[in-house]
């Protein structure tokens, strides 16, 4: 993404990318768990460090995208105006999320029917195919749900109730104004004190609580969206379109301290520890060891969404023609990786390999098949301008005159 200067933030281009790219190895994961917990596959080879390694990176992997997408919406309103914004929004948005489920569900209601096939022991490609197709004869029952596309979903609300705020304080000028003071001072305050993202904890933990599970749900089962979910993941988006206001908040958002390394990693085991506890429901200090858990949880979100983008902040330095390359492909990357990565799962389940070998494999297959696609019939069409605002010419297949 480029400011109006025409500078490119790579750091929080990469940032985005890691944020969609551990999505991919979040999904590859599952199946190795050491229970099963209703996915497609369960693989022979499991391990108890899978459900730590979900646990964390479920934590802040999308608070980061939406942060992300928060402050790089922000840069295209004020570049584009209201309807300039509302544009983009719906074509780089809403196209992919409605183009991509008519795709993607056959896709993964095929994955899902051969998974359970073969953990019965047999799978038949004609009956999952069968029922892949029926899927969507029960149309317009179901529109738009069972896929990992929620997301496109929630940030599609998201922006039309941040137009609806603006729209509404636009009739109210001096009520706009001092809110515009308040929360650049808010703002500025979340971002020079060390102490502030203890505050921000709150409202995250609260958010939290009225989760239907420990943790952030995953609003994929209805099109009425779950308002602990829509509240978090939009107080997430708020913060980066506020942290867009001023060029040297992100800085202070981001800075790297002993501080934030240490409370991170404290928060972190305080989760884990407290997370035993989520069944125990007839434990005297349930609701204790709850409030405990909602706290650090959220203070483990913050922490690593800060220290994420520090990093990238750190590390990405310098354009770099190819972390800008899988910046521009991880959106893609992402709509389509979910039926290969399943297809994959079910093709390594029953293989006597070490589970982190099999993670490794299927993570690096579902991205290089990806990757070729996207390079060969994406990056320079007009599904490339779609998701990515603009053509671009191809890197591997190297078809196009390079620029």
């Amino acid at each position: 993404m480029q400011t109006h200067n025409n500078v490119r933030l790579d750091y929080l281009d990469a940032a985005r990318a890691i944020a969609l790219l551990l999505g991919i190895v979040f999904h590859a994961s599952i199946s190795f768990m050491p229970i099963f917990i209703g996915w497609a596959v369960m693989d022979i080879s499991t391990n108890e460090a899978v459900p730590i390694f979900m646990l964390v990176s479920h934590s802040f992997r999308m608070a980061l995208f939406f942060l992300i997408a928060g402050f790089f919406s922000h840069m295209t309103f004020h570049q584009q105006g209201a309807h300039g914004f509302l544009k983009s929004r719906l074509v780089r948005i809403g196209i992919p999320l409605v183009i991509g489920w008519f795709l993607l569900r056959p896709l993964l209601v095929l994955c899902w029917t051969m998974g359970t096939q073969s953990m019965r022991g047999e799978v038949e490609f004609k009956s999952a195919f069968s029922a892949a197709i029926t899927s969507l004869s029960d149309l317009p029952s179901g529109l738009l749900i069972g896929t990992h596309l929620w997301f496109l979903y929630y940030l599609l609300l998201i922006c039309a109730g941040v137009l609806l705020i603006r729209l509404l304080l636009g009739l109210l000028p001096s009520l706009k104004t001092r809110m515009t003071q308040l929360a650049d001072k808010a703002i500025t305050w979340f971002c020079h004190s060390q102490f502030s993202i203890v505050v921000l904890c709150l409202p995250t933990a609260a958010c939290l609580w009225f989760m239907q599970h420990w943790g952030i749900d995953t609003p994929d089962k209805s099109l009425v969206p779950l308002i602990p979910v829509a509240l978090l993941y939009a107080g997430f988006f708020l913060f980066g379109w506020l942290l867009q206001r001023q060029s040297s908040l992100m800085a202070g958002f981001s800075e790297l301290t002993w501080l934030k390394f240490i409370l991170c990693v404290i928060s972190i085991l305080v989760t884990l520890k407290l997370s035993a506890f989520e069944m125990q429901l007839s434990h005297p200090n349930f609701m204790l060891f709850k409030a405990g858990y909602m706290l650090s949880y959220a203070l483990m979100m913050w922490l690593l969404v800060s220290i994420s983008i520090g990093l990238c902040k750190r590390v990405f330095t310098a354009p770099n023609k190819y972390i800008r390359y899988l910046a521009d492909s991880s959106y893609w990357l992402y709509l389509i990786h979910l039926p290969l990565v399943i297809g994959l799962q079910i093709a390594f389940a029953e293989l006597a390999m070490y589970w982190l070998i099999k993670l490794v494999c299927i993570v690096a297959i579902t991205i290089l098949i990806s990757i070729l696609v996207y390079d060969g019939f994406v990056r320079s069409t007009f599904i490339g301008a779609t998701l990515n605002g603009k053509r671009q010419s191809r890197l591997i297949f190297n078809l196009d005159k390079q620029h």
